[in-house]
Order: C-alpha cells, then structure tokens, then sequence
C-alpha cells in the first residue's frame, strides 16, 4: 500500500510544475474523478441538515447493517467486472441459496414444513450443513457461468442472463415443494436467526447483528485471495489482456471458471444470511440485487474495462451506496423514485469510469 503522505507530496511536487491551463486541467480532472464522493459529502450535510436524527448512533447502525448484508454480493459480482465481465444471475442465485437455507432450518413443528417428517437435526449440524449448501448451490451456478464464457467464448452478459432465467425457474419450483403452494417460506428455527442477526455489540443504544462480523472475516479472506494468492494474480492479469496471460503460461480457462464460482459462493453465503435476516424468503427475495452489486463495485474504482479494482474500494462503494439509500429514507423520498436514482448513479458511476480509461488512451 501506498504511503498517503508520500503520494500527497508526489502530486503537490508535480502540480508546482504546471503551467496554468494544465493547473486548471488538474483541477477539472480531479473534480470529475472525485465527483461521486463529492456530491456524497454534499448530499450527506443536506441530508443531516433537514433530519439530524441522520446523525446519530441508530442511523450509522443502520448503514452498517446494511452494508454488511448486501457486501458478500459485491464481493463476489467485483471478480467477474475485473474480468471485464458482469453476472446477471447474482440476485437470482441469492434467492435461490435463501430458500435453500430456509428448507434446511424451518422448525420441525411448522405444519407446512417443507422437509416434512424429515427428522430435525441439531442446531448447529443443521447450520453448518445450511452454510455449505448454499456455498456448493451458489457455487454450481457460478462453475456453470464460468464454463460457459471460458469455453465457449460468449459474452458473460448472455451467460448470466439464461442462468438468471432458469435460476428463477428453479426457485419457482422449489417454493411449490411439499405442499408448500409457492407460500412464503417462514418459521425459521431462533438458533438460525438468532446466528445471523441476534446482537453481536450495541454502541449507543443501536444494536450491530453477528452478520456484520461476517461480512468483515469475508472481506478480509477476499482481500487475501485477491492480493496475496496466484490466484488473484492471475485473475488481474486475465481481465487485463487474456492473450498475454495465456503467454506468460496464465490458464485463462481455469482462472475464469473460478472466478465465477468463487463469485457463486459468495452470493449463497449472501443468501444463508438473507434468509435469517428477513426471517422470510419468497419468489421475489433477491431481486436485482445484483444492480445494487455492480454500482457498488463501480463506485469503488472496479472497472469494466478489466484489471483493476480493491476489495477495500468495493466495500466502500457499498457504504456510499447505503448511506445514499438510508438518507433518502430520513429525507422520506418516496420508494419509487429510489429505482430511478439507483440507475442514475450506475450510468454516472460507469461514465465517469470509462472517462478515466479514455483518458488514458
């Protein structure tokens, strides 16, 4: 990592040797590289200005919350955008891995419980079999996407599209299991629950859930696979020239295909939280999920022209994606007008990212 201060110093040393139209290009650049955080900072002072109760132990509770549950998502979606690729499917396999975990760990004694008779397993078996369940589930979803755009060549946008199709059909299926009639899988066990979402710390008054410790051990293991394993080298130099990688003995097929279901795993680690978190699944859990997952990846500097991108840029991308939806809430800006918003800043992300590639050319 870099030394802040040096770099500081580094850019200070090389603006003093501007002349002045290019003082006012460094100006005009560094607004429009910074522009999302910017606008941030002045939404956030807007939004503490009409609501103070935005600035507040429950408020930032909130946010980190939410950032935890929508972060393994992202973790998992960035690796398939430093290939130069996307995964429509996330959302969907999310889903999916939810009413898996539900299945798993409904209480024995709910009359439309999906396993029946099925005996109820311990607690903790019936946790850790859920855990690895919806990794191996969410994980055969991610190998099939890699498959495909490895072998074949196809463009991950046509991949993930036919798996986010047949990916709901599944799910479609599967809540018409038992007798169930596509009701809303519910009556989770409190031993699950209470795993996930029970109260890990309170600060303030505001509780933290178990699945923010969660989403922090797995930030740090796909920190540690990005930057500290071939791997992740080999990951980075695939999404930045394929025929160079292959050169220098990089198996593009192999990385790609891991990639995915790396990717797929997250997503069901994402849905055995999901499912305790909302102690309730159905059809529609999971939608467009991966929107949020890619605007995020997007804001935190994962570019879609491959080869670049952090995990700590993508966690705070999340962060400034949450704060932006809770303080539309304090600001009560009606739920609709969210989707719009959440559009704008995915096509103004993206923008600004292909501004800085062009600028390099």
């Amino acid at each position: 990592m870099r030394n802040p201060v040096k770099s500081i110093r580094e850019t200070s040393a090389r603006y003093k040797t501007l002349d002045g139209k290019d003082r006012r290009r460094f100006w005009i650049d560094g607004i429009l590289n910074n522009a999302l955080y910017i606008l941030m900072i002045v939404f956030v002072v807007y939004t503490i200005i009409k609501n103070n109760k935005f600035w507040s132990w429950g408020a930032a509770a909130t946010i980190i919350s939410q950032v935890a549950s929508y972060l393994p998502i992202a973790l998992g979606i960035g690796g398939c955008i430093v290939l130069t690729g996307t995964d429509l499917s996330a959302g969907r396999v999310v889903g999916l891995t939810a009413a898996v975990s539900a299945i798993l760990l409904q209480r024995a004694d709910l009359p439309n419980r999906i396993m029946g008779a099925f005996p109820e397993l311990p607690a903790g078996a019936a946790i850790v079999l859920a855990i690895l369940a919806t990794m191996v589930v969410g994980g055969i979803v991610g190998f099939i996407n890699g498959f495909f755009v490895a072998k074949f060549k196809l463009h991950p946008f046509i991949v993930t599209l036919a798996t986010q199709l047949m990916t709901y059909s599944v799910i479609l299926l599967v809540f018409m299991l038992g007798g169930n009639n596509g009701q809303p899988m519910n009556g989770l066990r409190p031993e699950y629950t209470n795993f996930v979402k029970g109260t890990m710390v309170e600060i303030g008054g505001a509780a933290l859930p178990w699945y923010v410790l969660y989403a922090v051990i797995f930030a740090v293991l796909m920190w540690f696979i990005w930057n500290k394993t071939t791997f992740g080298k080999n990951m980075f130099a695939v999404g930045s020239n394929q025929e160079a990688a292959s050169v220098s003995g990089v198996n593009v097929f192999k990385t790609i295909v891991m990639v995915h279901t790396l990717a797929g795993i997250m997503y069901g680690l994402n849905g055995f939280i999901e499912a305790a978190r909302l102690s309730s699944v159905n059809q529609a859990t999971g939608l467009n999920y991966e929107c949020d997952a890619i605007a995020a990846c997007v804001i935190g500097g994962v570019s879609f022209v491959g080869g670049t991108g952090k995990i700590s840029g993508i966690v705070l991308g999340v962060f400034i994606l949450r704060i932006i939806f809770v303080a539309l809430q304090f600001l009560s800006i009606d739920q609709n007008l969210q989707f719009l918003i959440k559009g704008a800043i995915i096509l103004f992300a993206c923008s600004l990212d292909m501004r800085k590639y062009l600028a390099k050319k």
